[in-house]
């Protein structure tokens, strides 16, 4: 009897971590709004694709967005919330540089989205959806969403500090930063690709360019005619409205050459750089700049692994605003 007992409760405490493992993100469908809404995919793509035409800004802002998103409160728009008080998650000093073009664009879809199956698909499934439509409209891969996201009730901006990347980071502190969410050091390589699309304000990385050290002014790691450049770009008394590209030479496509300015010491930012200073990073460098096609798969397999952060599959909501919780 003792033997039976044992053998049930083993049964039980399997039973327990499979229910675990789907809480934490096997609830998560590609196919989740086949009844309730089995247009949604279509009707985000045509309000992100007329947006898109409207404003290149579209694209890096809306994926920016996404990420940003995900690594505070988990995939859960609670980045959109505007809060009365302007106290929410972009208020907050990490957030104020993120492009209104990516909220407009996840407004726009969510009111197509609304005029069609009113109170049925979540705004962190819009946001989710609408990062893969300015992917493929870049030129990068198209991949398939997991949905059924439910929107959260929590939006701070004290909650921001330290939860996202700074483009000071070293290579260390990005790959805890990035375990923390389980996403793997492949994972934080494919994801700084999104770096081949966008512009960035000169403050980003101007640390780089003045005063690097007391004896080497310009960050040794530059490649010099890059250095020059950018210096000629972004004055030592910049505007700080000037931006230039995150990627010298194809910043409106998502390609690989991101990887291969890496190789050659013309990454932006000390986070990009830093991947190619670790011999173990710099060989997925390596291999992605050789191949777009493993790039792409990459990228889309990890943009996969990220929609997964912290989602909410209960205790939220179905927004009727994006901006603002249902109770207000």
């Amino acid at each position: 009897m003792r033997l039976l007992m044992d053998k049930w409760t083993v049964l039980c405490i399997f039973l327990l971590l499979l229910c675990t493992e789907s809480a934490e993100g096997g609830e998560l469908k590609k196919n989740y709004y086949k009844n309730s809404c089995p247009d949604v995919e279509s009707i985000v793509s045509e309000a992100v694709s007329k947006k898109f035409q409207q404003t290149f800004v579209t694209a890096q802002a809306t994926l920016r967005l996404f990420f940003h998103d995900c690594f505070v409160e988990g995939c859960d728009a609670s980045i959109m919330i505007v809060s009365p008080n302007g106290d929410a998650e972009r208020d907050a000093p990490d957030n104020v540089s993120l492009a209104g073009d990516g909220f407009d664009t996840v407004i726009k879809a969510k009111e197509a989205v609304e005029a069609v199956c009113p109170g049925v698909v979540s705004c962190a499934d819009i946001l989710a959806l609408a990062a893969r439509e300015v992917v493929f409209l870049t030129g990068g891969p198209s991949y398939k969403v997991e949905l059924g996201r439910l929107d959260g009730l929590v939006s701070k901006a004290s909650n921001v500090k330290d939860n996202l990347p700074d483009p000071r980071f070293d290579y260390q502190k990005l790959k805890a930063m990035f375990a923390k969410h389980k996403l793997s050091d492949t994972d934080l390589i494919a994801l700084s690709g999104a770096h081949t699309i966008g512009v960035s304000h000169c403050n980003r990385f101007s640390n780089r360019l003045y005063n690097f050290s007391p004896s080497t002014p310009i960050d040794p790691t530059l490649n010099a005619t890059y250095a020059q450049q950018l210096i000629q770009e972004c004055p030592l008394d910049v505007d700080p409205n000037i931006v230039v590209g995150m990627d010298p030479d194809t910043p409106r496509t998502f390609d690989n050459s991101y990887y291969q300015n890496l190789i050659a010491g013309k990454g932006l930012f000390t986070s990009d750089e830093v991947l190619v200073l670790d011999s173990a990073a710099r060989r997925k460098v390596e291999a992605f700049a050789s191949d777009m096609s493993a790039f792409s798969s990459g990228f889309a397999k990890s943009m996969i692994k990220l929609g997964r952060v912290g989602v909410k599959t209960s205790d939220g909501e179905i927004r009727k605003d994006c901006t603002a919780y249902n109770y207000y």
